[in-house]
């Protein structure tokens, strides 16, 4: 269950990166808060940023429109005293994948599979995420190789696997990068096991399986 005033302490290390021009805080301004979204890290950090905007900040990183909202919320659920579970559930995964042109990098995610530019970090970018519905990739720069040979390929070592729903959705997306011009590692099949993948190689040689069901 959120703790409001540990919300509160959150919002004003927010601003207190602010104003000591941290610049890992700029990308996250700028990728939730809408009139930070085209600026650049510089700029973010020289516009005014006051605690209202931290607590705005906040908030819908915790899924609420507002600073207001989330505390609405929070009272909501400490009033209905949730049961805690014992086991904490994990939501989602960010698989990383390294790249060695990161502007390559976007324009094959964003041109070719799809995806949008959530946040990109660094002077010029290093680091960054893209997004296609709930599908999260963070992508890294790097300079030396991870891979020594031919082993990834040989070995059809995945960086990334994403699912749809349904056969449908599949064959739909399959068809769509076919026509955007992608290079398939391995064309859509169905596996032993009844689901029907793909295999996407991205400019840097990672391997992308996208997955859905036979039928």
């Amino acid at each position: 269950m959120p703790n409001l005033e540990n919300l509160r302490k959150q919002a004003k290390l927010y601003l207190r990166w602010h104003r000591d021009g941290h610049y890992p805080v700029a990308a996250q301004i700028r990728a939730v808060l809408p009139r930070f979204r085209d600026l650049n890290d510089h700029e973010v950090l020289q516009q005014s940023f006051k605690l209202a905007d931290a607590q705005e900040l906040v908030a819908r990183q915790a899924g609420f429109e507002s600073w207001q909202a989330l505390k609405t919320g929070v009272q909501v659920m400490t009033d209905t005293k949730a049961p805690v579970t014992a086991t904490p559930a994990l939501n989602a995964s960010e698989p990383e994948l390294f790249v060695t042109d990161f502007e390559a990098a976007c324009a094959f995610f964003t041109g070719k599979l799809g995806f949008e530019i959530v946040f990109t970090y660094g002077e010029p970018p290093f680091y960054g995420q893209v997004r296609r519905g709930k599908a999260l990739l963070n992508l890294r720069l790097i300079c030396e190789p991870v891979f020594v040979g031919d082993i990834r390929e040989r070995e059809e070592l995945l960086s990334a696997a994403i699912t749809v729903n349904s056969a449908a959705e599949i064959r739909a997306l399959f068809a769509e990068f076919e026509a955007a011009g992608v290079d398939f590692f391995r064309t859509l099949k169905q596996e032993p096991w009844g689901a029907r993948t793909f295999i996407v190689r991205d400019p840097d040689g990672n391997l992308l399986q996208f997955a859905g069901t036979a039928t």
